[in-house]
């Protein structure tokens, strides 16, 4: 029979092995930033593998920056994902996607999915890169996101011209 001293002791045991396997898990699925507070946990959204979260509502998703080791081109499912808005609108039906063309052009342009498949497609290679990348590095602090490196990605994308038959002015950047 155990007394309380056996009792605590064995209490205390069990606590710190499950202590200890949880701090393990919970180690292998984060990524530590070279910054103060910089440890932020893996996250798994739709379409995309293990990224480093920043934010969840919206989301601030980073690419690990062992991605940048595997190509030139960032995978699209490795991207960085810097949404502003609280709504990740997840579901698009194609059928009624459209895409409008407005501001400084002599008239708007509305075109369906359709439509924009059907343009001459260019290829492009280009970097993207959010403005906030490496904001976690600035001493002192500055308000923002807090992100890494890995807010960037080099992307190869084939894109629709249609300047010609546009409603756009050649002055139109």
């Amino acid at each position: 029979m155990l007394d309380r001293r056996e009792l605590i002791k064995c209490a205390g045991l069990a606590a710190l092995g499950t202590s200890l396997t949880s701090a393990t898990a919970f180690a292998l699925d984060t990524a530590t930033l070279p910054f103060d507070n910089g440890e932020r946990p893996l996250v798994r959204y739709p379409q995309k593998r293990p990224m480093i979260g920043l934010t969840s509502r919206p989301p601030q998703l980073e690419t690990p920056f062992s991605i940048f080791n595997d190509g030139a081109i960032t995978p699209n499912n490795a991207f960085f994902v810097r949404y502003h808005l609280a709504g990740v609108p997840l579901d698009i039906d194609p059928d009624k996607f459209t895409l409008e063309i407005k501001g400084k052009v002599s008239h708007s342009l509305k075109l369906s999915l359709k439509e924009i498949r059907k343009l001459r497609a260019v290829e492009l290679v280009a970097v993207n890169q959010c403005s906030g990348n490496s904001r976690g590095f600035f001493e002192p602090r500055v308000a923002g996101g807090q992100l890494g490196n890995g807010a960037m990605g080099w992307t190869r994308r084939r894109i629709s011209s249609r300047r010609s038959t546009s409603t756009m002015p050649a002055t139109a950047r």
